[in-house]
């Protein structure tokens, strides 16, 4: 392709074609600086984005003049010996050009692909190889096409058994192998063509290696020579790819052909050479002692620790802990370091999602269909042994790195973060420790700074933050956040999941005692409260779960403390609000049986009565058929001193009140038996405050009579 010039100053701007034309000659002439060649991949790849809408609208597609020798120009900027920067900008042009070329650019990519591996120099082989693993996660139906056809994958093993070795060879064939495993078909077809060298890498005789190291400290040139091609053996780097490749087959069991999809897991591995354990203990060896090479070990234990055996023994190295902690410290945000430790610590504190009933009863119908007679759970993923692994990781540093990286990381890493601290705040005694740490202040914002449509997130986060609120006093934990920031992400998950397919009640059991919690604080905080969710907090007052509508009742008592939010819900004298007042009394009730749910509908009764500027409660109890009984029931409990209390004090509030409301509540109760009820209530109790409340309502009833 002939060099066009640029337009001579005052002419008219290049078309689009013509500007194409130019950026490829000017990537084809090399020798550039890498800020001259970023900034015209930069540009050749808006071109290619804005292509496919402007060629629907009838102009002329830029990739009719992007010929073979185009796309050899961009594939070869995939190369490995690039610059990372050059490699970046290459790797979103080359998407942007498979998204504007369609067909024509996918046969153009696989035809540069099989070309270089035919010509079976040792750049081209790294040529080739970069460019597929660049662009597996860009298409990934094209490159395991490529790499799945008849021929390509048997002859991967000849060469990386070579006597003479390239170790960028090595390296960039080992990199596509690993982007391969991604894929469940390239994945049994790496199993089928390569364990076997790839085993052999791994395994290579550490005597020679001994040799080779003596030979390198006499000649210390020889490894230094392009390409590596002195060398008869494998690599450090190499040997660390082929165990992460391994890592990946041996974490996901191939099932052998023929063989039941519900056949016992231990039935369906295959004999291998290198177990998941052995190559687990070499990556946490790598991991502690050569830390030059912290990528592939993380990426290898990323995979490892899907096995719960890996699990456990990792969990149980404390020095391992501890510097995949550092390693995930001093990873750069957003990069595959972090993403990778991260993975890591999910799959070590990750515990098994809960089982309702009939999810219970269908495995084990699963198990006694099963062939082998049995399909249960791996007990080392119970909720003891994780409660202990997350342990184990708190102990080891994590929260603070957790709390960082936080900050500047992606959405993808940060939805890591959220299950991580969710599932440390399973553990009760780590919560206090969570809060002081910063967990607190990182839900809050992670919940904020999540798009609504990562709804599952989001929910994630504010139950991990009720669970921590839960037990912790707000008074401590919100000394430099605002305490109200809290209150949107619990409120968020009041309601049940509606996009859930079985109903968990657990998140909003969760944020009603968290709310509870800070509804005890002062007034500001029950408004807010009030505001973000009393439509659904009333609702589960009518919950058939005793617990929700118990934990309901009890964040009601506490908002009722305040004197506006008791007028402004109770007090305006609306149907409304003498429904309330009834629901209240029904949950008072004998009949209502859970003590709790009783004490919580007591108390709130006496914050009610005792506003005399708003006498609607006390008006709606003495016109409810049954509220004199149900008040003084209260009074006369067998078992419990707190509710013969609160029973006392709304007799006395009651009473106590003005005018024509105070005069029908003494009528009422006195008809209803109120002097024997106080009388019994007296006499079952120790305590003075109730002593003290029954005697001040006898006072009134009897000196009014």
């Amino acid at each position: 392709m002939a060099a066009p010039t640029s337009p001579p100053p005052g002419a008219a701007p290049l078309g689009r074609q013509d500007q194409t034309m130019l950026l490829f000659a000017r990537l084809m002439e090399g020798g550039k600086e890498d800020e001259e060649t970023v900034a015209d991949l930069g540009t050749l790849t808006r071109l290619l984005d804005g292509d496919v809408e402007l060629s629907k609208k009838g102009d002329s597609s830029i990739t009719t003049i992007i010929d073979a020798d185009c796309v050899d120009t961009i594939a070869c900027y995939l190369d490995m010996r690039q610059p990372d920067i050059v490699r970046a900008h290459a790797t979103l042009c080359t998407s942007a050009y498979l998204k504007a070329a369609a067909d024509d650019g996918r046969k153009k990519l696989s035809e540069f692909f099989f070309s270089r591996v035919r010509r079976g120099t040792y750049d081209d082989y790294i040529v080739a190889f970069c460019v597929a693993s660049t662009i597996f996660p860009l298409v990934p139906d094209l490159t395991s096409e490529l790499f799945l056809r008849e021929g390509f994958l048997c002859t991967l093993g000849p060469l990386m058994r070579r006597k003479w070795k390239s170790r960028k060879v090595e390296t960039a064939c080992l990199e596509m192998l690993n982007a391969a495993c991604m894929h469940a078909q390239c994945r049994e077809a790496v199993q089928k063509y390569c364990v076997d060298w790839l085993e052999e890498i791994v395994d290579q005789d550490p005597d020679s290696e001994a040799a080779m190291k003596a030979i390198h400290s006499a000649d210390p040139d020889l490894h230094q020579q392009e390409g590596s091609i002195s060398m008869r053996r494998h690599s450090q780097h190499v040997q660390n790819l082929a165990a992460v490749v391994l890592a990946k087959l041996r974490a996901v069991p191939m099932q052998p052909a023929g063989s039941q999809s519900n056949q016992d897991p231990e039935l369906r591995i295959q004999p291998a050479t290198t177990s998941i354990e052995d190559l687990s203990r070499r990556f946490t060896k790598m991991l502690v002692e050569d830390p030059e090479h912290a990528a592939s070990s993380v990426e290898g234990l990323a995979y490892a620790t899907i096995q719960s055996k890996v699990k456990e023994g990792l969990a149980q190295d404390k020095e391992s802990l501890k510097r995949l902690v550092k390693t995930l410290e001093t990873a750069p945000p957003k990069s595959p370091l972090t993403y990778g430790a991260l993975s890591i610590f999910v799959n070590l504190t990750r515990y098994q999602p809960a089982e309702f009933e009939e999810q219970k009863r269908l495995r084990q119908l699963k198990a006694y269909a099963s062939a082998a007679g049995k399909l249960q759970p791996d007990p080392l993923n119970d909720d003891a042994h994780v409660a202990e692994r997350c342990k184990r990781v708190f102990e080891a540093g994590i929260t603070p790195v957790l709390v960082t990286h936080s900050k500047q990381g992606s959405a993808a890493s940060l939805s890591l973060i959220i299950s991580i601290i969710y599932a440390l705040s399973m553990t009760p005694a780590l919560r206090g420790q969570l809060a002081q740490q910063g967990a607190v202040r990182l839900l809050i914002a992670a919940w904020t700074a999540l798009p609504e449509k990562e709804d599952k997130t989001r929910r994630t986060a504010a139950q991990a933050l009720a669970r921590i609120l839960i037990s912790t006093d707000p008074a401590l934990v919100f000394r430099q956040t605002p305490q109200n920031s809290a209150i949107r992400p619990l409120a968020s998950i009041v309601a049940p999941d509606p996009n859930a397919e079985t109903r968990d009640l657990l998140p909003t059991f969760e944020s009603l005692l968290a709310l509870t919690n800070l509804a005890s604080t002062d007034d500001v905080a029950r408004a807010a409260i009030a505001r973000a969710a009393w439509d659904d907090i009333e609702e589960l007052l009518f919950s058939s779960n005793p617990r929700v509508c118990t934990a309901a009742m009890e964040l009601v008592c506490n908002l009722v403390q305040s004197a506006e939010q008791a007028a402004a819900l109770f007090g305006d004298g609306t149907p409304r609000a003498e429904t309330r007042t009834k629901v209240v009394l029904a949950l008072a009730d004998a009949d209502a049986e859970d003590v709790k749910t009783r004490s919580a509908a007591g108390g709130a009764l006496a914050s009610l009565t005792a506003a005399v500027d708003h006498p609607a409660v006390v008006r709606g109890i003495v016109a409810h058929a049954r509220g004199a009984a149900i008040v003084l029931g209260l009074c006369r409990d067998d078992e419990s001193e707190g509710l013969r209390h609160r029973g006392a004090v709304v007799v006395q509030n009651m009473i106590c009140h003005g005018g024509e409301v105070g005069e029908r509540a003494r009528e009422t109760l006195l008809a209803a038996g109120a002097v024997e009820a106080l009388t019994e209530c007296a006499k079952k109790s120790r305590s003075a405050e109730v002593v003290q409340a029954v005697v001040g309502a006898l006072e009134v009833l009897l000196g009014g009579e």
